[in-house]
């Protein structure tokens, strides 16, 4: 009964020890995982960079403020590197264009539209586009509208 009671507990031990081993083999491939983070192309942070410029612009309206002139940061729209699963197409580029100008005609103190219009239409174009393509910020993009 001894040798019994000797070969359970040996084979217990042993049953123990490989679990042990087991959950350290999991704890090293756990430590070792990578993971992927998320980083913008250059675009999406132009396009942030683009938002925040226009909510000034649109708080300086709201104020009554002059507006200063047109932010050539706009203008990397058409070099700004997309996100690797976006290309460039002659839509992007037509609506790229449209938008320039009327950010422009926002700046345009000889116009006869109010700059509240004139606004309101430079974010339209973009949520336009956005209804073409990346549809995602267009919730965004709206709460730029002067009501």
């Amino acid at each position: 009964m001894k040798y019994l009671l000797c070969i359970i507990s040996f084979a217990f031990v042993l049953n123990c020890n490989s679990k042990l081993k087991e959950n350290v083999k999991q704890e090293e491939t756990s430590e070792k995982k990578v993971y992927d983070m998320y980083e913008p192309s250059e675009m999406a942070n132009l396009m942030n960079e683009m938002y925040a410029i226009n909510a000034k612009i649109k708080a300086d309206i709201l104020a009554g403020n002059t507006l200063e002139e047109f932010p050539s940061a706009f203008l990397e729209i058409h070099t700004a590197e997309l996100s690797d699963f976006k290309k460039r197409n002659a839509k992007f580029e037509a609506f790229s264009n449209i938008y320039i100008q009327a950010e422009k005609e926002v700046f345009n103190t000889e116009s006869s539209l109010p700059v509240e219009e004139r606004f309101n239409n430079a974010v339209g174009v973009c949520i336009s586009c956005h209804q073409t393509e990346c549809t995602g910020p267009i919730p965004r993009i709206k709460k730029l509208l002067i009501k």
